[in-house]
């Protein structure tokens, strides 16, 4: 048995370039369809997903806003944290707009769907090319990578796309102005905002990694938080619309990741440090 190990990791290690190309392609081939499948899935519960889902946050009866209002009258303090969405009716101005809102939408659901799975074929990729104690360090990256990415949408879904969309929706400069907004506007910045949060709240686990490869250090996070700070700030505006509410709806969770993953590159500095040092001894 060992001896066979030893023989495919011998084999891995003689694969070319092209080899692993090869192998790379097959893994993302599967990956994509992955998506399909799930994309499929989307595409099929369309109506479903864009009426209890996408617009549920223009949806009087959506969680946070019931929670809101149970907090509101538990403290005693009537309806003032009750939040009543204003009525927006979408328009669609072109030929083939809903279909392709059709396919766009079934496109980030077999996304999000596949995640995990992806998440898997890649690192069956990047496996066999590290250390046993590199690996056994890594394990379950697949189910942290998926829990934060997943933790993200949440958190946007949630928390900051009711209080943006309310905004922005009851937001005027003129009573002469009247708001009708177009469904791709609407579903970009919906796509927009939870798809970039749920990419950044993988900081964690990317910083994780970059320590182990030896690139990052917790003494360069600590000296650069400052600088930091100025991206986040930066991140929070490109992800939210000029509202100072969802722009701290979005810094404040982005900032803290940032500190935990200080603690997490310390963390795993010492344990490779130490490694070394048992490694050379």
């Amino acid at each position: 048995m060992l001896k066979k190990l030893f023989s495919q990791n011998e084999d891995k290690a003689e694969m070319s370039f092209f080899d692993h190309l090869e192998e790379l392609r097959w893994h993302l081939v599967r990956s994509a369809a992955a998506i399909v499948i799930v994309s499929i899935l989307g595409f099929v519960f369309t109506d479903w997903i864009l009426t209890k889902v996408i617009f549920g946050p223009t949806q009087a009866g959506f969680p946070t806003y019931r929670l809101l209002c149970s907090v509101s009258h538990a403290l005693d303090l009537g309806d003032k944290l009750c939040i009543m969405p204003p009525e927006i009716v979408f328009q669609n101005t072109k030929m083939a707009g809903q279909i392709m809102l059709q396919f766009k939408l079934a496109m980030i659901i077999g996304i999000i769907g596949a995640f995990p799975y992806i998440c898997w074929e890649l690192w069956r990729f990047i496996r066999p090319a590290l250390k046993d104690n590199e690996a056994k360090g890594s394990k379950g990256v697949i189910f942290w990578v998926s829990l934060q990415f997943l933790m993200g949408i949440a958190f946007s879904y949630f928390l900051i796309a009711p209080f943006m969309i309310n905004f922005l929706a009851s937001y005027t400069v003129s009573d002469v102005i009247k708001n009708d907004f177009f469904i791709d506007d609407y579903f970009g910045l919906m796509s927009q905002i939870i798809l970039g949060m749920g990419a950044l709240f993988e900081m964690p686990i990317l910083v994780y990694f970059l320590t182990k490869l030896g690139i990052l250090t917790p003494t360069f996070m600590r000296n650069y938080r400052r600088h930091a700070i100025v991206v986040i700030l930066i991140l929070a505006a490109i992800i939210t619309p000029p509202d100072v509410l969802d722009q701290l709806l979005v810094f404040v969770p982005l900032y803290l990741l940032y500190e935990v993953s200080i603690l997490i590159s310390a963390r795993t500095y010492a344990k490779k440090e130490k490694e070394e040092v048992e490694e050379w001894s």
